[in-house]
């Protein structure tokens, strides 16, 4: 006798009385509890009211045969699995045939045996057993994706007003993302420093969907928060390298492409650790620069081994840097051809309106008929009149009742500083605890970032900036501004601040004097203020920014004024 946890309720559907009673009687014997039926119509009823584990239905029965009555059984009982073993007197190979067709699991032939019967009801019973392990387990998985689904698309709600709460809107830019999985391993940020320049970043993490966009929550703080603080590239960079090689697995890291357009200047600042090569596109002259990687991807090396070393192109207005992820390339064929560098060229070397460059790479795309394999992005960036932008204003929690508004502070920094730190974010910020000045940062954070420079790049360094006089001569530059720093182990810069009340308002005055030689100050203020050369133009923005700007000591040391009126 079976234990009751095994018994089962076996439904008997044979019209012939004798053949009932018969196996009636067989199967209590195995201990399972017995229902019967005289024809297919009634089995069809009795499933209906009371389904049971398993069905021996005669094939060939009057009002309704056993084959219909099997398809009827089948679909009442949808995905649950109801074993029919046909009681059949066929032998033709077709009737058999018809059975399992009908829907039966198979067949038990006249004149029955009873050892035969049990082993196929045992191993119909295995066979029911394991649908339902297959069809709860199959529910507890599509329960679980649904919470899983659930908790993504909080974390992607959450996740996308993190790394799209920058400047993705401006009208120089355009973009394209098409994310592999619910969650994109490609990351596009972009924001403005105090300055007014723009920052933007584009990167790719290890693979694809949730676990590549672990770490894009971090770094998406670094980079909105360094940049706000007015911190440059280098230090941005280090900062972000440091943080994901601490957090995340040794697996995982983030190729990028971060740039600092400054419109001001007309530059681009650009380093490219691991990403495919970016493009400078020159408006005029349709020629295009390659922005080759020249770095490892982020989180790869320690802080003390990472290179943070930058290039610095020119730019003229309408200008543009194309970027894009390698998932762009990546798109293969089904032959399993990659889309590839060459193809990218051919549109670039095709296009004639700039403005269509996306549509035309997405239509060789759709001609190459490929299919992504990664998660793919595309940004383009262009150069700008500053006049064309407004940077939103920073907001600030405090009222500004208690401001200081009488004090002063000077600052040394010598040559070991120089080569590490830059002071101006923490300046900034300690003027920005004036409220009155608050209105005018950008203007302030330009000044001051450009009084550093000068007094590091051409007083401390003694580079003369006459060598940027063209494309190549600007790239020269900034290596040789590289190679000096390292090499730096003399010099100082001193910065003066001075905050007085002047009048319903107040005055600072910014005094910043370095160890350098000088230069000849009357011939760079002879210049014009709207000068279109490459060199040259830090003063201008000076004296055009601030309120007043004067040189003295032979260049060495300067001295600029801003004013504010209280507040009404």
């Amino acid at each position: 006798m079976l234990s009751e946890l095994e018994s089962l309720t076996v439904l008997i559907a044979e019209d012939s009385a004798a053949d009932r009673l018969l196996l009636s009687t067989i199967v209590r014997r195995q201990g399972h509890h017995v229902l019967t039926a005289a024809d297919g119509a009634e089995a069809v009823e009795i499933y209906t009211e009371q389904r049971p584990h398993l069905v021996l239905m005669d094939a060939m029965m009057p009002v309704m045969d056993g084959f219909e009555a099997a398809q009827k059984i089948k679909q009442l009982a949808g995905d649950q699995l109801v074993p029919i073993i046909f009681l059949t007197s066929l032998t033709e190979s077709e009737g058999l045939a018809r059975c399992l067709e009908a829907g039966g699991d198979d067949f038990l032939a006249k004149p029955y045996n009873q050892v035969i019967l049990a082993a196929k009801i045992k191993a119909m019973d295995r066979l029911r057993r394991l649908q339902a392990t297959v069809v709860e387990q199959r529910d507890q998985i599509a329960r679980h994706h649904d919470y899983l689904l659930n908790e993504q698309r909080v974390a992607k709600a959450v996740f996308d007003k993190i790394a799209h709460s920058g400047c993705l809107s401006a009208p120089n830019i355009r973009y394209l993302q098409s994310p592999y999985a619910l969650f994109n391993g490609d990351l596009l940020l972009a924001a403005f420093n105090p300055a007014g320049d723009m920052h933007v970043l584009l990167g790719d993490f290890t693979g694809h969907g949730l676990p590549a966009a672990v770490g894009a929550m971090p770094l998406a703080e670094v980079f909105y928060g360094m940049t706000a603080k007015g911190y440059g590239l280098a230090q941005i960079l280090r900062e972000m390298n440091a943080k994901l090689k601490r957090i995340l697995p040794v697996d995982m890291f983030c190729c990028a492409t971060l740039l600092c357009l400054g419109f001001q200047r007309c530059t681009v600042e650009i380093w490219n650790g691991g990403m495919p090569d970016g493009y400078l596109h020159d408006s005029l002259t349709g020629v295009r620069t390659p922005l080759p990687a020249r770095h490892l991807p982020l989180g790869v090396l320690t802080p003390q081994l990472f290179d943070d070393r930058t290039e610095v192109h020119p730019m003229a207005v309408g200008d543009r840097v194309f970027l894009l992820s390698d998932g762009v390339i990546d798109t293969s064929d089904a032959d399993d051809q990659l889309f590839g560098v060459e193809r990218l060229q051919q549109v670039f070397a095709a296009n004639r309106e700039p403005d269509c460059l996306f549509e035309d790479i997405q239509q060789a795309l759709r001609d190459f008929r490929g299919e992504a394999r990664d998660d793919f992005s595309m940004v383009e960036v262009r150069m700008v009149a500053p006049t064309q932008l407004n940077p939103p204003p920073p907001v600030y929690s405090d009222s500004g009742q208690s401001s200081p508004l009488d004090w002063s502070v000077s600052f040394e920094f010598r040559a070991q500083t120089l080569k590490r730190f830059n002071p101006m974010p923490y300046l900034l910020q300690l003027l920005l605890e004036v409220h009155g000045l608050r209105a005018q940062s950008g203007a302030l954070y330009s000044v001051l970032s450009e009084l550093y420079s000068n007094a590091l790049e051409h007083g401390v360094l003694g580079l003369d900036s006459s060598i940027k006089r063209d494309a190549s001569g600007f790239a020269h530059y900034y290596m040789e501004r590289s190679t000096r720093l390292d090499e730096l182990d003399a010099g100082h810069i001193r910065v003066h601040l001075h905050v007085t009340p002047h009048g319903d308002g107040g005055r600072l005055v910014i005094e910043v004097e370095d160890s350098g030689e000088g230069f000849d100050v009357a011939r760079v203020l002879a210049r014009p203020l709207d000068s279109d050369r490459l060199s040259g133009r830090g003063v201008s923005l000076v004296r055009q920014l601030s309120h007043q700007a004067c040189w003295s000591d032979d260049g060495r040391s300067v001295r600029v004024e801003f004013f504010w009126e209280a507040l009404a």
